[in-house]
């Protein structure tokens, strides 16, 4: 998307640099500390069941070396020893099936004992059956210990957005962060889950299978082991193609999930300015880089399989070719041939499982680091271990020379003091940017003050809990918020107690919101979702004016909260208001000046700084910001009439 707004949408660009993934990946594993005793256990079953499944072939070989003697045996006189009919064969010239046969433990005369090879047969049966059973019971712990860590995992998540400050989500999209506290939690969940058992027994297998491949013959096993270094090569330089290109998978994938996000939550202003096509051309591009990352890194992690299989097929002519060559020299016997190629693939198996599995983790790896980014992120400030309290919470406010900036380069309200007695009204009026809206955050402790104090009933609030500070302030944005559930429920969520349907009533009546409640279908259990569906802006404000008269507050916030609503319903919430804030501290951020008129103290801000103070009249007589202010809202209005 071309120009100014498909620059605003297009956020910060995709970091291209690979990730730590060393450092990422034990953080990762980590996380699974507290699980240690479930991942133990696990190990054992593990252990055990790779231990019976490398036992296998070689008892496998046993009954193949049993049939093989009695097929021979058959075929051979009855009345001689193996030794004599060996050294028969070498007078006849047949010295090279002499030498074959020798290996094999045959008796001359005798046929296929199937009860023997039936007994070898079952063992081996059992062997492999409880190998099953036991990688079952590690399937089952594996899911359990990731599932639990992942539920740590988002606890975590979601205990560390709590504690970030406000600086953090104004810097960022909502769509990114929610992508990270959801998809890339998932996708480490789902990587765990289908390589870190399978990790375990392929490691295990690899250790197993080399013990016995060297029992069996330590020639095969060093033949076998010549193709390690060149699977080790394939798979470390084919991950570290891989690596960076899943780092901008995911990267890629919050970016497009920001700009969904975004797009759906205006989609009626996107509509109304005709910005569908611009919409539709940054979804396609984001996309497009989504597909190219996604495409790259697939690839190039999807090739390591069959290269790696293309190594385990060398491997395995190497094994078939010298095994043959010791068969024939009376070395080896044909099963400790078998049962070695058996070996050759459980051991190359493993290590292609393992390379194959390389883009699973490097995904997971990638999604984590995002995750350790969003933890290491600096918090607010914690409050104090025993915050201070006021002896008696009755809402006298003093700004002691604050001072506050966002850029540390750009000072926004320098050295501003004021006093606001208990049940005083004090409006703060002024041009956009001029600080009205962050002198509220100060008071919130949405954002700490550079410089001086504030304090409330003598207390700095920097000293007092946020929760202790905030459980006294109740606040109407511009902006509404509701979430998905009945208008009840809405109101109620004001209280830090549990209300009666008649006390919601009652609030709902103080904020004239019990009109067009009682005309919806369900009344107060009409269920709305978090766009607030079925109620128009007007009365989506009523019931969060509702829902801050039933908080019962010692301060009141108002940043603009009328400007939903029309001008007879507005009249009528200023008298609830003034009901609501008789014996309370309330501060009123106001655009419309008509509004304010009554306020004990208004004040003008101009450039984060208060440039007059004072009551309406004696503002307009001394004709100076104020009554700017005023005479071009009564311009304006009149040149509206006309």
């Amino acid at each position: 998307m071309a120009g100014p707004m498909g620059r605003m949408m297009a956020g910060t660009g995709p970091d291209h640099h690979s990730m730590d993934f060393k450092g990422s990946g034990k953080r990762l594993l980590a996380q699974f500390r507290p699980e240690r005793a479930t991942l133990y256990v696990m190990l054992v079953a593990v252990v055990l069941s790779v231990g019976l499944s490398v036992v296998g072939p070689k008892i496998l070989g046993e009954a193949t070396d049993l049939v093989f003697a009695g097929v021979v045996g058959r075929e051979l006189p009855a009345d001689q020893t193996k030794a004599e009919v060996l050294a028969a064969m070498r007078e006849r010239g047949d010295g090279g099936m002499a030498d074959m046969l020798s290996g094999t433990d045959f008796t001359p005369g005798k046929g296929i004992d199937f009860g023997a090879v039936g007994e070898v047969l079952g063992l081996a049966l059992v062997a492999f059956l409880v190998a099953g059973m036991l990688m079952t019971v590690a399937t089952r712990l594996v899911n359990r210990a990731v599932n639990k860590t992942m539920y740590k995992m988002r606890e975590d998540v979601q205990t560390k957005l709590s504690r970030l400050p406000l600086s953090y989500f104004d810097k960022r999209q909502r769509g990114e962060v929610l992508s990270r506290a959801t998809n890339d939690i998932d996708n480490i969940g789902q990587t765990l889950q289908q390589s870190m058992g399978q990790l375990v027994n392929s490691l295990l297998t690899i250790v197993g299978v080399l013990a016995m491949m060297f029992w069996v013959s330590w020639l095969l096993a060093l033949v076998a082991l010549v193709t390690v270094p060149l699977s080790f090569f394939v798979a470390t330089r084919v991950g570290k193609r891989s690596q960076p290109h899943f780092v901008q998978q995911w990267r890629t994938t919050g970016k497009l999930n920001a700009h969904v996000e975004e797009m759906y939550t205006g989609h009626n202003l996107v509509k109304v300015f005709g910005r569908q096509e611009e919409s539709a051309a940054r979804f396609a591009e984001e996309n497009e880089q989504l597909y190219e990352a996604g495409f790259r890194a697939q690839f190039n992690s999807g090739i390591m399989q069959p290269l790696m299989m293309f190594v385990s097929n060398i491997n395995y002519v190497l094994v078939a070719v010298v095994g043959g060559l010791r068969v024939a020299s009376g070395s080896l016997s044909i099963g400790d041939v078998q049962a070695f190629i058996q070996y050759s693939r459980q051991f190359s198996m493993p290590l292609t499982q393992v390379a194959s599995m390389a883009n699973l983790v490097q995904s997971g790896v990638a999604s984590a680091e995002r995750i350790f980014e969003l933890m290491d992120a600096d918090e607010q400030e914690a409050d104090p271990v025993t915050g201070a309290l006021p002896e008696e919470l009755r809402g006298r406010v003093a700004l002691e020379g604050v001072s506050f900036r966002y850029d540390p380069e750009k000072p926004l309200i320098e050295d501003l003091s004021l006093k606001v007695e208990p049940g005083h009204t004090v409006a703060i009026v002024g041009p956009t940017g001029a600080g009205k809206t962050t002198l509220v955050n100060l008071l919130m402790r949405f954002y700490e003050v550079t410089g001086g104090r504030i304090t409330l009933d003598g207390v700095d609030i920097a000293k007092m809990s946020r929760d202790e500070l905030r459980a006294g302030i109740g606040m109407v944005l511009q902006d509404t918020w509701l979430f998905g559930g009945t208008i009840a429920e809405n109101i109620a969520y004001g209280a830090s107690r549990e209300v009666t349907r008649g006390e919601i009533e009652e609030a709902a009546r103080a904020a004239h919101a019990d009109r067009f409640v009682r005309t919806l279908p369900d009344g107060y259990d009409t269920v709305i979702d978090d766009e607030g569906s079925g109620v128009s802006a007007g009365e989506k404000q009523l019931i969060t004016i509702a829902r801050a008269f039933l908080s019962d507050p010692v301060i009141l916030v108002l940043d603009e909260a009328t400007s939903s609503v029309d001008t007879r319903t507005e009249v009528l919430i200023q008298k609830a208001m003034a009901k609501l804030a008789h014996g309370r501290t309330s501060f009123v951020i106001a655009h419309r000046l008509s509004t304010i008129r009554d306020a004990d103290t208004i004040l003008v801000m101009e450039n984060g700084s208060i440039v007059e103070q004072g009551a309406h009249t004696d503002l307009l007589a001394a004709d100076g910001a104020y009554a700017r202010l005023y005479k071009a809202q009564f311009a304006q209005a009149v040149v509206e009439v006309d």
